[in-house]
């Protein structure tokens, strides 16, 4: 069995909540577009294949959805492909891990597309490693060895790396 890549991306920077706009619905800042666009770059460089053993889970928020569908556009992935996963929007770890949990093994690499303290918790919970997200930062996990999305729960990933804009 192949190991198993997961990234984990906290959506880009947004508009600050206000009353007048549903949290859904809030936009991505240039400062967040920015952002998304130099780290979803420096994801492209060491992504060896975005393919069909590629899946993308992203919460449907607008703010989620516009840094998965940046990312998407920079790795060459369709954004007809997304899972766009309702249920995302601020999960728990767990249920995020359970999101993870149903991948079929056919896939070698999944991104995850949402927002803390549920992304940053899950990366914590599944290397044993606090890491607490900024915006559009992206945290890069491999499953152990033999270990498949299903098999995903505590202390099951090493936290590779943490990839940023800077």
């Amino acid at each position: 069995m192949e190991t198993k890549s997961l990234y984990i991306i906290r959506h880009a920077k947004a508009e600050l909540p206000t009353f007048e706009k549903n949290d859904f619905d809030r936009d991505l800042l240039p400062k967040g577009i920015n952002r998304a666009t130099l780290v979803s770059e420096k994801l492209k460089t060491l992504l060896s294949t975005v393919d069909e053993k590629t899946l993308v889970i992203s919460s449907p928020a607008n703010r989620a959805k516009q840094t998965a569908k940046i990312f998407c556009n920079i790795l060459g992935y369709a954004e007809d492909l997304i899972l766009w996963t309702p249920k995302v929007y601020e999960a728990h770890y767990l249920f995020l891990m359970k999101c993870l949990n149903d991948v079929p093994t056919s896939y070698n690499h999944v991104l995850l597309f949402g927002h803390n303290p549920g992304i940053s918790d899950l990366v914590a919970y599944t290397t044993d490693r606090l890491v607490d997200l900024k915006t559009a930062h992206a945290a890069h996990l491999e499953l152990e060895r033999g270990i498949d999305y299903s098999m995903l729960s505590a202390n099951t990933a090493t936290l590779k790396q943490i990839i940023t804009d800077y």
